[in-house]
């Protein structure tokens, strides 16, 4: 007697045919039960907590991606947008086309070099009443670890924000300032004897210089200017970062999403602004700001 499989609202399946039939079936449920996102990519928002919790905005959707660790993640590239004109042209450098690349006070030279800050003089720079919304805020000068020791300069209201996007497992402020360009002066002070750029890729590896904070800030603060001297934090404290990372890569690879259109794999962890996957591939949400994604995850 020929046998077959039925399934309830479904259609018979002769013997032979069945396993196909029976795949296809599953096919469908999965991507009935599929969570699909799409939108124009920005950094990540992070909260603090052990450990620290990150979400996508993407303007119509939001993803709280630490429930999505050990789930498959696809990605599909659908184009570029400018994240300051909104227009569907190719980014240049931080989600801005060329045009507001050299155009918008948010991506001045003072962003990546705040010793050139000017809102202090009343010199403008590109917009100077953004400016001194920025420059003119209360910033600090701190020492972070996230690959080795490294310097860097950002706005009290950015901690640990700032810590967290390097992907730092420990910082620490020694200075707190008025203003941004006093900030530069004491940064450029310190790349004398400090770095002031990550190596990605050992952060991504959780490989890191073990430091003793005390030497580390007693030889930082020494190499101060003078006029600098009243501004130093008399009491720092070490603040401790925990990343949701289940499994570090061994080895790199980054993915160029443009490039290739399409990936899919096992998130495995989230570190800095990266995405870390199974096959050990990781993905840099902020340094792809103005790629409009979609996002499968089953």
């Amino acid at each position: 007697m020929n046998t077959f499989f039925e399934k309830p609202g479904s259609y018979r399946i002769e013997k032979g045919d069945w396993h196909k039939k029976w795949y296809l079936y599953n096919v469908k449920i999965v991507k009935l039960l599929a969570i699909m996102f799409q939108g124009v990519l920005r950094k990540m928002i992070t909260e603090e907590g052990s450990p620290i919790k990150y979400f996508l905005n993407l303007e119509n959707d939001f993803i709280a991606f630490n429930q999505y660790l050990n789930r498959t993640i696809s990605l599909s590239f659908d184009g570029t947008e400018c994240l300051s004109c909104k227009a569907e042209k190719p980014i240049f450098r931080q989600g801005f086309c060329k045009n507001c690349f050299f155009e918008q006070p948010a991506a001045g030279d003072w962003i990546m070099r705040p010793e050139l800050s000017t809102a202090h003089l009343g010199i403008a720079d590109r917009d100077l009443e953004f400016e001194k919304k920025v420059q003119l805020q209360p910033h600090l000068v701190y020492l972070s670890l996230s690959s080795h020791l490294k310097v860097g300069v950002t706005r009290n209201n950015q901690i640990p924000t700032r810590w967290i996007d390097q992907g730092a497992h420990e910082a620490v402020s020694i200075l707190s300032v008025p203003n941004r360009y006093l900030a530069g002066v004491g940064e450029v002070a310190l790349k004398t004897i400090l770095s002031d750029k990550t190596n990605w890729r050992k952060m991504l590896q959780n490989d890191f210089e073990p430091i003793d904070w005390s030497e580390a800030i007693h030889q930082a603060v020494d190499h101060l200017p003078k006029d600098l001297k009243s501004y130093i934090i008399a009491d720092p404290k070490i603040i401790k970062l925990e990343f949701p990372v289940l499994q570090y890569p061994e080895k790199v690879k980054s993915l160029n999403l443009e490039k290739e259109n399409f990936y899919s794999g096992v998130l495995k962890g989230i570190k800095g602004q990266y995405l870390i996957f199974e096959d050990q591939t990781v993905y840099n949400i902020r340094s792809n700001e103005g790629t409009k994604v979609k996002i499968e995850i089953t």
